[in-house]
């Protein structure tokens, strides 16, 4: 693997998707400064070198910095990476002290749609930075295996591949293997769209049910992401990819969105379980704004509709089932009605 020159990169998000990239991203060599919003759990951070919260058991090199000071962080970086809940993205980048210059990389690994705008992360972007290199990195990446070294594959996506190539160099090494893409649209609705998908297989996990339902769900689910996504601009082949099937095969099998609708699978409700999760689950608030995409796009999206009916509807799981299994027959095209 060819080798490449250091830069200096700030990481926004002290959850444990950037603590792991800043870890890994301080590894490679890079002069990585690494911020979060709570001034009190920066100092257990940097007490503990642990983030006991988001990434237990995975240790904070010494050498890492982590402040409070936006500023601090971001005025050296030549990159910034934005590992920030979705629907806390706009205000974090609101007190971006600017004018930033034109070539600053923007870097989303945030897996979500803006409620009420129904924005991407790289459109917040672009409206409140005006940033014109803007890339998204999006695939079937569970924080502490990637931090534990496993081998994982990732996808990094811009309308321009020079940008998504650059951000592919500063990031792969032997265990992290990243690919390009020019489809933007396609890379952050399949991270995105994925979250509303794994609570219903969780849902189906709640229940009782095994492989082969969700082996359906996963199997139709992709269709519907692609259809919405088509609708939206992207490209068919990207949601058979990395960021479309694998990561949705992922979190229908692990991760904090299937945790959540596998309680619910078996009774309790939704502010029970959230009340109990110190981490956001994207799933729900993405659930919403998939719905009023849909709508907006005039696209059928039949498990994600039965999901928000259960969120938010008080929708029986049992009788959100029977609602899906009992639609109208249909032919099997992928992205044809479903």
């Amino acid at each position: 693997m060819s080798r490449f020159r250091a830069t200096t990169i700030a990481v926004l998000g002290d959850g444990g998707w950037g603590t792991t990239l800043a870890i890994h991203l301080h590894k490679l060599g890079h002069r990585v400064a690494w911020w979060g919003v709570f001034p009190e759990y920066v100092k257990v951070l940097k007490r503990r070198r642990e983030n006991v919260k988001f990434l237990p058991g995975i240790r904070i090199p010494r050498d890492l910095p982590i402040t409070t000071d936006l500023k601090e962080a971001i005025v050296p970086a030549r990159v910034v990476v934005l590992a920030i809940p979705s629907q806390h993205l706009r205000s974090v980048l609101s007190r971006i002290p600017g004018p930033l210059p034109t070539d600053r990389l923007f870097v989303s690994v945030a897996k979500g749609i803006e409620v009420g705008t129904m924005k991407r992360m790289s459109e917040i972007v672009q409206e409140e930075l005006a940033a014109v290199r803007i890339a998204a990195l999006s695939g079937p990446n569970i924080a502490s295996e990637i931090a534990r070294g496993h081998p994982a594959s990732s996808v990094v996506a811009s309308t321009n591949l020079d940008v998504a190539s650059e951000v592919q160099r500063l990031f792969m090494n032997e265990q992290f293997r990243l690919y390009t893409s020019t489809d933007l649209i396609g890379v952050e609705l399949g991270g995105a769209l994925k979250n509303p998908l794994a609570i219903a297989a969780g849902i189906g996990d709640g229940l009782g049910f095994g492989a082969n339902a969700k082996a359906a769900l996963i199997t139709r689910g992709i269709v519907e992401i692609a259809r919405l996504g088509l609708a939206m601009g992207a490209r068919e082949e990207t949601f058979w990819g990395l960021s479309g099937l694998g990561d949705l095969i992922t979190t229908c099998l692990g991760g904090r969105n299937r945790a959540l609708g596998e309680q619910l699978g078996k009774g309790r409700s939704l502010r029970a379980v959230t009340g109990e999760s110190p981490m956001v689950i994207e799933g729900v608030e993405t659930t919403k704004a998939a719905v009023a995409l849909a709508r907006r796009f005039d696209v059928e999206l039949p498990i994600i509709e039965q999901v928000h009916a259960v969120l938010f509807r008080k929708q029986a799981p049992r009788h959100a089932l029977q609602t899906l299994m009992t639609r109208s027959r249909k032919a099997e095209r992928r992205l044809a009605s479903n």
